[in-house]
C-alpha cells in the first residue's frame, strides 16, 4: 500500500464523514459527479462521431477504388487482355473485403454512439432529478436554518491557490498561533 493509496483512502473517509455530517450537501456532491459523467459521455459521443466520419470517408474512397478497378476489368476483358483481368479481379476482391470490414467497423461505431447517447440522456435525467431534490433540500434547510455552518459555506467555494501566489494569510495565522501555543507549552514545562 503506497503513500498515495493511504492519502486517497484518508480523503475518501474524510469526504464520507463530511457528507454524513452534512446530508444536504450529499445531493450536491452527487449532482457534481453526474455532471462530470455527463461531460465524459458527451466527449465520448463527439469522439465516436469523429471516428464514424473518418470511416465514412475511408468507405467512400474504397468504393471509388472498387469502381475504378471494375472499369479496368471490363476494359481488359473487352481488349482480350486476360493477363490483366485476373490480377485486377483479385485487386477488386481485396478492396471489396476491405470495404466490408470498414462497413462493419462503422456499424459498430454507430451502435456505440447510440449507446453513449442513451447513457448521456439517462445521466441528464438523473442529474435533473437530483438537482430538483437538491434545490428542495436547500430550500427546506434555508427555511429551518437561516445561517449555514462555516464548513458548509466552504463547500460551495472553489479553492485554488497558485503555487507562487505569495503567503497564504490563513496559513500565516495558523503558524503564528501554533508557534504561540508551542511557546506557552515550553513556558509551562519550564515552570514545573
Amino acid at each position: 500500500m503506497g503513500l498515495f493509496d493511504d492519502f486517497s483512502r484518508f480523503l475518501e473517509t474524510r469526504l464520507e464523514e463530511f457528507l454524513r455530517n452534512n446530508p444536504h450537501l450529499e445531493l450536491q456532491a452527487l449532482e457534481e459527479q453526474l455532471r462530470e459523467q455527463e461531460d465524459d459521455a458527451l466527449k465520448l459521443i463527439a469522439d465516436l462521431q469523429l471516428q464514424e466520419k473518418k470511416l465514412q470517408d475511408e468507405i467512400l474512397s474504397t468504393a471509388q477504388e472498387i469502381q475504378r478497378w471494375h472499369i479496368r476489368i471490363e476494359k481488359a476483358k473487352a481488349a482480350n487482355r486476360f493477363d490483366l483481368v485476373q490480377p485486377a479481379q483479385e485487386r477488386e476482391a481485396a478492396l471489396l473485403r476491405q470495404g466490408n470490414q470498414l462497413w462493419g467497423q462503422m456499424q459498430g461505431i454507430k451502435q456505440r454512439t447510440e449507446q453513449a447517447k442513451q447513457l448521456q440522456r439517462q445521466i441528464q435525467v438523473r442529474r435533473q432529478e437530483v438537482h430538483t431534490k437538491a434545490v428542495q433540500a436547500q430550500a427546506a434547510r434555508a427555511s429551518s436554518q437561516t445561517q449555514q455552518r462555516a464548513e458548509t459555506v466552504g463547500w460551495n467555494q472553489n479553492y485554488h491557490r497558485p503555487i507562487n501566489s505569495g503567503p497564504d494569510p490563513l496559513e500565516a495565522k495558523f503558524k503564528h498561533w501554533e508557534a504561540d501555543d508551542e511557546l506557552e507549552q515550553l513556558k509551562r514545562n519550564i515552570g514545573r
